[in-house]
């Protein structure tokens, strides 16, 4: 039985769990096509994560995850590289090449810091707008990032000038 209070993905090493992925159901509209699949990571020990993943235009998101013990917020940053490989080989994205032995984090792209990154945000947060998708996925696809770190990012290049002001000023 589980007594533990939180599951610990950093703390598991990667033959400790299974990971299965099976789609769920997938919409078409033209050529483009949205995904999503069920994916479950089990333990010997009884610990379960369960995901449900979306695969658009080369990007993924995660739309639901249940676990049992729960994740903590690290946790939750590290179980995108538990499932990573198998989401991407059954989403036909093919996995991601890297070092065979490599920490218990991946690399995010290269994306520079300082004024140059502030621009680019500033012109994957346009381009985004201009097409008519949403401007903080296309912003979190291009660096890598998080929600929460892309938000970052935008309001840095917002602060910068590169981007109108979110509220008008009174």
């Amino acid at each position: 039985m589980l007594e533990a209070s939180f599951l610990n993905l950093s703390d598991r090493c990667p033959t400790d769990g299974v990971v299965s992925v099976w789609p769920a159901w997938e919409v078409r509209e033209g050529e483009s096509a949205t995904s999503w699949f069920d994916v479950r990571l089990e333990f010997g020990d009884g610990a379960r994560v369960d995901v449900l993943a979306v695969v658009a235009e080369g990007c993924v998101s995660l739309e639901d995850v249940r676990a049992q013990p729960a994740l903590s917020l690290d946790d939750l940053a590290v179980l995108a590289d538990w499932i990573e490989g198998p989401l991407a080989e059954a989403s036909g994205l093919g996995p991601e090449p890297g070092p065979e032995v490599a920490g218990p984090r991946r690399a995010r792209p290269a994306w520079p810091r300082g004024i140059e990154g502030r621009w680019l945000v500033a012109q994957e947060y346009r381009a985004a707008q201009e097409e008519g998708v949403d401007p903080v996925l296309a912003v979190m696809c291009a660096t890598g990032h998080s929600r929460r770190k892309s938000l970052r990012l935008i309001a840095q290049a917002r602060d910068a000038g590169y981007l109108t002001p979110r509220h008008a000023r009174r």
